[in-house]
């Protein structure tokens, strides 16, 4: 243990000698592309160059980063929705810091510190059907975690999903994702049923095998931001309870405000899953943090006894920077009424977004809810746009969205998102922070750019360049 003098643990120390991070990264910042493709995943800097996204921030604060030259560039991403307070908020810092300067006796595996009880507490009591937490590291380990219980507390071995879900990339949750990009070649998998969101017949007729688990479901889908039909998650909750089957509630992406309440199933009255899968955004984006919440009843069946107290656990769940991060994020979420606020500024964007679609004949819908929106293209009426669309869509679908989301940020200084693999949906998942300044200004961007679209001007020689790309790298 190293201490002062010999005596006493030392604490609030400089940095440890032979060291220094800011030493690292000035000497060798600049390499970051040649790191990622010598060490890392080679394909990121290659699609990144190719769209022209291989920038350098140097700075962030709240939805805004800045380059080397000082340039402001809005956030509309989030770093897919991790960033749910946006970069750098004080207090969540600061939580972070009294964490490390306390020296608290973290993961000693045999004692119950106090943080995860608390953050417990407080995150059940805006879900008060359910009474247990587990906390793990990751969305994807949340839902796993939920699969695993779900099994557990029925007996069965089959989970349900929906067609074009999302749900992670670990083993289990691959078996419940709904886009086969994502599946292909890693199976075989686990025992699993696709079912269409919003088709009860659907899901009825899977139920009558007798071996379903539960169904996991996002409210509001992540990779197209399809919402799940109007009473459609109540009826589904009915179903699956005369069957003894559960609904498991994926909110990893939708949970804490992101949509306009604090989770998205409490938008439909009467829904209580039984099972709650959160992550992202709830340590503010700077610790890797996950959580299931359930029942008592499901939790029962898991830890049925002492003998089964660790037969599920996680290496670094409920560590202290987690919790603390998760308690200082619920504070500042309640003190500045950041639901409220994300309902407020999300209607605006959504509106103004909305009264586009009659003016462009490439703009087919906005959807969504709170600070979740896609942006859907589709093909055009006229002649001059639908020779130039077939071009696009010959070569590879999707890159029409590419050919939005560029000029955005190359032009504007926004970042966005092709909402998924194939897709001609862009998604905005800004952090909850973005005011109506951040909104007027990314819209007017988009109206500028789709300007352009719409006049054939010289973003479709940039279109062009895409089609290359395409067709050399298939």
């Amino acid at each position: 243990m190293t201490t002062v003098d010999g005596g006493t643990p030392a604490t609030g120390a400089g940095p440890a000698p032979g060291f220094d991070l800011r030493r690292l990264l000035a000497e060798r910042g600049g390499e970051r592309y040649a790191l990622h493709a010598r060490h890392l995943n080679p394909q990121l800097p290659r699609m990144l160059r190719t769209l022209g996204f291989d920038k350098v921030y140097e700075r962030a604060e709240g939805a805004h980063f800045w380059d080397a030259e000082g340039n402001d560039h809005l956030d509309m991403l989030a770093g897919f929705g991790v960033m749910g307070l946006g970069r750098h908020h004080p207090v969540i810092r600061q939580a972070l810091h009294d964490v490390l300067d306390l020296s608290l006796p973290d993961l000693t595996r045999f004692d119950c510190p106090p943080l995860p009880g608390l953050l417990a507490e407080r995150l059940l009591a805006y879900t008060p059907h359910l009474h247990r937490a587990f906390f793990c590291s990751s969305g994807t380990e949340a839902v796993e975690t939920a699969l695993k219980f779900a099994r557990r507390a029925t007996g069965r071995p089959r989970v349900l999903h929906c067609a074009h879900s999302f749900h992670g990339l670990t083993t289990g949750a691959l078996s419940v994702n709904g886009e086969r990009s994502f599946r292909d070649g890693f199976g075989p998998l686990l025992p699993d049923t696709a079912v269409p969101l919003g088709d009860l017949d659907a899901l009825r007729r899977e139920l009558r095998a007798g071996d379903v688990a539960g169904l996991i479901v996002e409210p509001l889908q992540g990779k197209g931001v399809h919402a799940a039909p109007p009473g459609y998650l109540r009826a589904a909750q009915e179903l699956l309870h005369r069957h003894k089957a559960l609904l498991i509630a994926d909110e990893v992406q939708t949970g804490l405000g992101r949509t306009g309440d604090f989770h998205a199933h409490q938008h439909e009255d009467g829904v209580e899953p039984d099972l709650v899968c959160l992550a992202k955004a709830l340590s503010g984006g700077y610790v890797p943090v996950g959580a299931t919440l359930g029942t008592d009843e499901v939790f029962a069946k898991v830890y049925s006894s002492m003998d089964r107290v660790l037969v599920h656990s996680a290496s670094f769940g409920a560590n202290a920077q987690a919790m603390a991060a998760g308690l200082a994020v619920l504070d500042v979420m309640e003190r500045e009424d950041t639901v409220a606020h994300v309902r407020r500024v999300g209607e605006r964007l959504r509106s103004r977004l909305a009264a586009l679609v009659p003016r462009y004949e490439l703009l087919h819908e906005v959807r969504g809810r709170g600070l979740m929106i896609g942006i859907e293209f589709g093909r055009p009426e006229s002649l001059r746009l639908r020779s130039r669309w077939a071009m696009l869509q010959a070569a590879r679908k999707g890159l029409f969205a590419q050919m939005v989301v560029a000029p955005l940020l190359h032009r504007h200084r926004i970042l966005t998102q092709v909402s998924g693999d194939h897709l001609e949906v862009i998604k905005l998942i800004p952090p909850l922070v973005v005011d109506e300044a951040d909104v007027d200004r990314f819209v007017d961007a988009f109206t500028q750019v789709m300007d352009e679209a719409q006049d054939g001007g010289l973003l479709w020689e940039f279109g062009r360049t895409l089609v290359r790309q395409a067709v050399v790298h298939r």
